[in-house]
């Protein structure tokens, strides 16, 4: 796998400090932070998918792609030119870009096939437990409703973390498993790795902060003081 544990993903969404000239340069930022500290990773748009590939080290992961394969898909998302681009993998079923199981299992298929990471997204523990039959790489817990309130699963629901983990464990003790939605401060990233996680997923703590290195510190600073 490209992806090294306990893992920090970074997705940048469609927010505007996160598009174009700024993706790259929040890229950068994370590059520099997590240097020798904690493996990391970022997730972009297609349209920065390149050019943030092409200017820092860390995985690079498109934030969504489709099952298909080189042909007639008019405004698909083909994995091949994912990776031609530079991605290592994928975010798969997000919650603001959910998919039929069926379609979910066809992604990660696809990226299996091509050696590129496949990073899919569960809303709840029973989620979880039926995406670890496809084989993932790794599954993100995240519950809808705590992404970008500030309201960190890991201290709100804290259950959700741990059952997930243990659950997924069971099924597929290679899966692994991060934790996601309102992660907004080294602590939280703490708390979410003592209750099992293997990383964290994140967005608007980061992307939308006014001294985002800091933040990356912080969530850094976190997840080390977690091992």
């Amino acid at each position: 796998m490209m992806l090294n544990f306990p893992l920090l993903i970074v997705n940048l969404k469609t927010y505007s400090e996160g598009t174009g000239e700024n993706a790259v340069k929040l890229a950068m930022v994370l590059e520099e932070e997590s240097k020798n500290k904690i493996p990391a990773a970022v997730a972009v748009q297609p349209f920065d998918l390149r050019w943030v590939a092409k200017t820092v080290n860390i995985p690079v992961l498109a934030q969504h792609l489709d099952p298909i394969k080189p042909g007639s898909h008019t405004g698909w998302l083909l994995p091949e030119a994912a990776k031609e681009a530079g991605a290592a993998g994928s975010l798969v079923n997000h919650s603001e870009h959910q998919l039929p199981m069926d379609q979910v299992n066809s992604v990660i298929k696809r990226l299996r096939e091509l050696n590129m990471v496949s990073v899919v997204c569960a809303k709840d523990v029973e989620t979880a437990v039926k995406l670890a039959e496809y084989k993932p790489d790794v599954i993100a817990v995240e519950p809808p409703e705590l992404i970008g309130t500030g309201r960190a699963v890991s201290k709100v629901k804290p259950e959700i973390v741990k059952d997930s983990v243990e659950a997924v464990k069971r099924k597929n003790p290679e899966v692994r498993v991060l934790c996601g939605a309102g992660i907004s401060s080294g602590e939280d990233a703490r708390l979410a790795l003592e209750l099992g996680a293997e990383g964290v997923l994140l967005a608007s703590y980061v992307v939308k902060a006014e001294r985002r290195r800091e933040a990356i510190r912080d969530i850094i600073q976190g997840m080390i003081s977690a091992r």
